[in-house]
């Protein structure tokens, strides 16, 4: 029995030693598996190559896209260049016709206005004084009145007479610009400058007439006839200033056969309007002076024509 003692202690380490040695094994071989699942899992991690690939796309993407782009952007600034040339090349004779067209002038929306001005102003008179503009027609086309009678009808209302006179000078300043503009002279660079001239000298004319008529009266003796004469003068005038305004709005806007035909048809009226002028007056002086139908005509020529005749040469000569 003390022989089996060994033997039975022997047998109950055995046992331990072989689960040890299994679970020591067992663990080499979990700790192996594990490793070798770190390092496949390791090398999955560590292989990019649809990440890789996808990026090259992108990147080769992005430049065709840049490429495209510029590619469009270099055709429309190709296609804007030629339209902008075509346009250019399209503008060119209408510059060339404004350049050479001394018709043409800037600034016509100051035109416009203005001549709007004086059409609203024209209708204001007419609206205040109504009954100065019924006088005044139907003293112009009742020719059977008498001078001293008409006179009488007129004379009372001297503010629309003055306003009517101013008028006059408005219009007709413009109408004289045009016409200066038509014949290529040229006073002034400036439209509105010479418009300015135009008025004034118009203005200086008819005072220095109605100072030069008044005192031609008193001095012979005749100051019924003078009176007579710048009655049915300043009449005349009063009409061409309502007259010249339809003409003024086709000289201001129109241009060739049109600016033509406006300016000649203009003329005809004016040389009507004078030569009845011419008739009333004859009448009117033929009453209170011994007159004969030449030496009037003579007076006409002297005071009325060559004038005239001598600005139109003075400016020709400065300008």
């Amino acid at each position: 029995m003390k022989h089996l003692y060994p033997l039975l202690f022997f047998i109950c380490l055995y046992p331990a030693d072989i689960f040890a040695q299994t679970d020591s094994i067992t663990g080499q071989r979990d700790s192996l598996q594990n490793d070798s699942l770190t390092s496949r899992f390791n090398k999955v991690r560590i292989r990019k190559p649809k990440a890789e690939i996808d990026s090259s796309i992108f990147k080769t993407d992005s430049l065709r896209i840049k490429d495209s782009l510029r590619i469009q952007d270099s055709l429309y600034l190709r296609v804007a260049d030629s339209v902008q040339k075509q346009s250019n090349a399209a503008r060119l004779p209408a510059q060339d016709l404004k350049e050479g067209d001394k018709k043409v002038f800037r600034g016509k929306e100051y035109l416009f206005y203005y001549l709007v001005f004086l059409l609203i102003l024209f209708g204001l008179l007419r609206r205040v004084f109504a009954k100065y503009f019924y006088d005044l027609f139907r003293v112009f086309f009742r020719t059977t009145l008498k001078q001293r009678q008409t006179q009488e009808q007129l004379l009372q209302a001297p503010l629309p007479s003055v306003f009517m006179n101013g008028f006059f000078v408005l219009s007709a300043g413009l109408y004289v610009n045009f016409l200066l503009q038509y014949f290529e002279i040229s006073i002034a660079e400036n439209f509105w400058l010479q418009y300015l001239y135009c008025g004034v000298a118009i203005a200086s004319i008819y005072i220095v007439k109605f100072i030069g008529l008044k005192i031609t009266g008193w001095l012979f003796n005749v100051s019924t006839a003078t009176d007579a004469y710048i009655f049915i003068v300043f009449i005349i005038n009063k009409i061409l200033g309502v007259y010249f305004l339809p003409f003024l709005l086709l000289l201001g806007f129109a241009t060739g056969l049109l600016y033509s035909s406006a300016m000649i048809f203009s003329w005809f009226g004016i040389g009507l309007l004078l030569l009845y002028r011419f008739i009333l007056s004859y009448r009117a002086v033929r009453k209170e002076v011994k007159l004969n139908s030449f030496h009037f005509l003579l007076y006409i020529i002297g005071f009325e024509v060559v004038p005239l005749l001598l600005i139109y040469k003075l400016l020709l000569l400065i300008f």
